[in-house]
């Protein structure tokens, strides 16, 4: 009986660690599928154009070059400006966003709310039929007279029915017992959800909040639409159209037939100044990520487990 326990428990140890091999076999190879094309872009945007054009991308930077960097800060106070734009729109905007959001998701959840499913219901149904690009431009500027305003960049992406469905999701995990003892303590219900509550939900908040974060800090759309003061473009427009720019100026030398000209058109940083563009874009997202990892996951798998 002792050999067959032995038996058992070796086999055992042997196929958690095969499981262990494959799983860390099987993690390595996404993570370095996922990593090996951003530093292609990194050294993509330290090499030179005519070597990216003639030998591709590479692991290792071709012809170290600053040039395409130098071309993105051309203008320091411009960008500078555009990055304040994007940084302060991204702050306020995920604040806002997550308050509303969880004030909202807080009395969706409640079950002495009478009217929560009719709610709840209206909230779904706008996920299904959109008033279409017509008639929320028609909105923006003509009746909100919000047309080239910051307001503009921060009011479409305020809100979110999907952010609104996770935060409700996690409120409605927390026992109804501790609601309770927090009526017999006298809480209201803004004490309850501001000590009770968010105390609680801090992956849902972290999750929800990286969520915002992101739309507000990759919108461009937006600015295209209701911005034409070039001092008010965020980030991500700002070095959509200087990209934009360089393409159009390279379409016009290289029509002239001068070997000059052409030699100074494929001379002009295009696809390392993408590259760059998009290390300088997503820098700071990647160094703010690790800090709300934890409690990202921890938030994303919200309904996976049933209790």
């Amino acid at each position: 009986m002792k050999k067959y326990r032995k038996n058992n428990s070796m086999k055992k140890s042997r196929d958690y660690i095969a499981v262990q091999v494959i799983g860390y076999l099987f993690t390595g190879i996404i993570a370095l599928a996922c990593l090996i094309p951003f530093i292609m872009v990194v050294s993509a945007s330290f090499s030179s154009e005519a070597a990216v054009s003639q030998n591709g991308f590479s692991l290792l930077p071709q012809e170290f070059t600053l040039q395409a960097y130098k071309a993105v800060f051309k203008n320091p106070l411009v960008i500078g400006k555009a990055y304040l734009v994007t940084i302060v729109l991204t702050l306020s905007g995920t604040f806002l966003g997550l308050l509303l959001q969880v004030m909202t998701a807080y009395v969706l959840s409640r079950r002495d709310f009478e009217w929560r499913n009719q709610f709840s219901f209206f909230f779904y149904f706008t996920t299904l039929f959109s008033g279409g690009l017509v008639s929320s431009y028609i909105l923006m500027t003509n009746y909100l007279k919000l047309g080239d305003s910051y307001f503009a960049l921060l009011l479409p992406m305020l809100f979110s029915v999907f952010n609104l469905l996770i935060m409700k999701s996690y409120i409605l995990g927390i026992p109804e017992s501790l609601f309770d003892a927090a009526k017999i303590d006298g809480c209201g219900d803004f004490k309850m959800l501001f000590q009770v509550v968010l105390p609680l939900i801090k992956p849902a908040l972290a999750t929800v909040g990286l969520f915002v974060a992101l739309a507000y800090w990759n919108d461009w759309y937006n600015a295209m639409l209701y911005v034409k003061d070039s001092s008010k473009y965020p980030l991500q427009y700002f070095l959509y159209q200087q990209v934009n720019n360089i393409e159009a100026y390279k379409k016009i030398v290289q029509s002239q037939m001068v070997s000059s000209s052409v030699t100074t058109a494929l001379s002009l940083p295009t696809q390392t100044l993408k590259m760059a563009l998009t290390v300088v874009v997503t820098g700071p997202i990647v160094l703010a990520y690790p800090f709300v990892q934890k409690y990202f996951v921890q938030g994303i798998t919200i309904g996976a487990v049933k209790g």
